[in-house]
């Protein structure tokens, strides 16, 4: 799968996120709700209605399942912009959210790269604005050499724009 030319694309196209990145956010959307299993236990001995031998585990795979599906469905509605005026993210079908970062509010990037992220080509771009006090835009999912392009894309618009 090639990633999309970052030079080369219009001004207004919207990126997808690589469909191989879907496998961590599932991972990552599974630990978060696995711990459903925890207040089940006591409700299910406070009720005696059935054994918590049976209800944990059934309640943690329940909750890992709808975690992962709900993160991988987030995965893949998130979208990706650079244009000469700055870096927006939207996200969400529903719920949508839509984030720009101003070329003039960018202070510094970072690529993050755990091991798993190394292991699938992807990387974690984490774009730091001006203002107010760990304001920054983060991007997982992102093709590694997409994050690289991108980040020093930025890096010399905002070299340029300070320049001006």
């Amino acid at each position: 799968m090639t990633s999309p030319d970052i030079d080369a694309s219009p001004n207004d196209a919207w990126h997808a996120l690589p469909g191989r990145g879907a496998w961590l956010a599932a991972l990552g959307g599974a630990a978060l709700l696995f711990p459903l299993g925890f207040p089940v236990f006591f409700i299910s001995r406070s009720t005696d209605v059935v054994s918590p031998w049976l209800a944990v585990p059934a309640a943690a795979l329940i909750g890992a399942a709808v975690g992962a599906w709900v993160a991988v469905k987030r995965h893949r509605r998130t979208r990706w912009r650079l244009d000469d005026r700055g870096f927006a993210v939207r996200r969400g079908n529903w719920w949508q959210s839509e984030t720009h970062v101003p070329i003039s509010r960018v202070q510094h990037l970072d690529l993050k790269r755990g091991p798993l992220e190394r292991s699938a080509g992807l990387s974690t771009l984490v774009v730091h604005t001006a203002g107010t006090r760990m304001a920054a835009v983060t991007v997982s999912g992102l093709d590694a050499d997409d994050a690289e392009r991108l980040r020093e894309r930025l890096a010399t618009q905002v070299d340029h724009d300070d320049a001006l």
